[in-house]
C-alpha cells in the first residue's frame, strides 16, 4: 500500500518560494502517477499539479502554470513554488496511485493515496 508523508510547508511572502517534498513508501516496483492538490478554507480539494512516472509527463492547473514545477526523484516527490501568490494558500497534499500510463489527471479520485497535508500560508 502506497503511503505518502509531506513536509515543507511553512509562511512566505508574497512573490517568495517553497519547494515541498513528498516521500513515498509502499511500492515495491512498477509505474505510478503522483499529484498536488491544495484546499484553501471553506474550499474544496483542487488539483494543482500531476506526473506520470512512466514518462515523465505532467499536467498543471491553469493557474500555477509557469510558476509551479512538479518532479520526482527515486521516491520522493517535489512541488517547486514561485512567484507565490495569497490565492497560492492552502493545505497542500501529496496524492498517488499505481499507474503505467502515458498522461495524469488533476481529479482527485483517481487517487487512492493521500497525505496528511503541509500548509502553506502566503502573506500579501
Amino acid at each position: 500500500q502506497l503511503q505518502l508523508v509531506e513536509s515543507g510547508g511553512g509562511l512566505v511572502q508574497s512573490g517568495g518560494s517553497l519547494r515541498l517534498s513528498c516521500v513515498a513508501s509502499g511500492l515495491t516496483s512498477g509505474y505510478y502517477a503522483l499529484g498536488w492538490f491544495r484546499q484553501a478554507p471553506g474550499e474544496e480539494r483542487d488539483g494543482v499539479a500531476c506526473l506520470s512516472t512512466s514518462d515523465g509527463s505532467t499536467k498543471y492547473d491553469g493557474s500555477v502554470e509557469g510558476r509551479f514545477t512538479i518532479s520526482r526523484d527515486k521516491s520522493t516527490g517535489y512541488l517547486e513554488m514561485n512567484a507565490l501568490e495569497p490565492d497560492d494558500a492552502g493545505v497542500y497534499y501529496c496524492v498517488g496511485t499505481r499507474y503505467s500510463g502515458n498522461a495524469c489527471w488533476l481529479s482527485s479520485a483517481r487517487f487512492d493515496a493521500w497525505g496528511q497535508g503541509t500548509q502553506v500560508t502566503v502573506s500579501s
